[in-house]
């Protein structure tokens, strides 16, 4: 099974960045309460990500006053967004970053993060709303080369699943259009 779930992970796209990110022990398996109330909060916290992640590309017509008012109001925004994190996630008490691979079948993460226990619920934090984290129950599903380790998620539902998909490719794609202004 472990093998199945590594093979998965390995084919999907992952997304791997330094992200705020820890964990704490988790009893094993999760009861059925406590995963439907982690699959809604994260619901709920992927739609939060994704709506400030998503921004408007096509801006051919800036010069309406139309469009240069949504361009205020989304500057706007984003400033009221970040005041709110800095309110409610200041970076110092934020923990520290950490290099993970993950995507919505698990994660690969540094040894270090991972506590005692067959379980654990990993917190993940995104700059674009740091106070919000998804939190994903997950065990300790193989163990890799230079301190790290495979986790494999225990999501509950496809919803949350496809959710996550969707996140990772916005960050493999942002990734992407990075690295073409660089050499471009």
């Amino acid at each position: 099974m472990a093998a199945s779930r590594w093979d998965e992970f390995e084919q999907r796209l992952s997304s791997e960045e330094q992200l705020h990110a820890d964990c704490e022990p988790l009893a094993w398996p999760p009861a059925q309460e406590i995963l439907q109330w982690l699959a809604d909060r994260n619901a709920n916290v992927l739609a939060t990500l994704a709506s400030l992640e998503e921004r408007r590309t096509d801006h051919g017509d800036e010069e309406s006053p139309l469009m240069q008012e949504i361009l205020r109001m989304d500057a706007k925004l984003t400033a009221l967004v970040e005041i709110v994190n800095q309110m409610l996630a200041p970076s110092a008490s934020l923990p520290p970053r950490q290099m993970l691979r993950f995507n919505a079948v698990g994660a690969v993460l540094p040894n270090t993060l991972v506590p005692k226990g067959e379980g654990m619920l990993l917190r993940i934090r995104f700059d674009a709303c740091r106070s919000l984290p998804l939190e994903l129950p997950a065990r300790v599903s193989r163990s890799l080369d230079q301190g790290r380790s495979f986790v494999e998620f225990t999501l509950h539902g496809d919803a949350t699943s496809d959710a996550i998909e969707r996140l990772v490719f916005r960050h493999h794609r942002r990734k992407v259009a990075g690295a073409r202004q660089q050499t471009g």
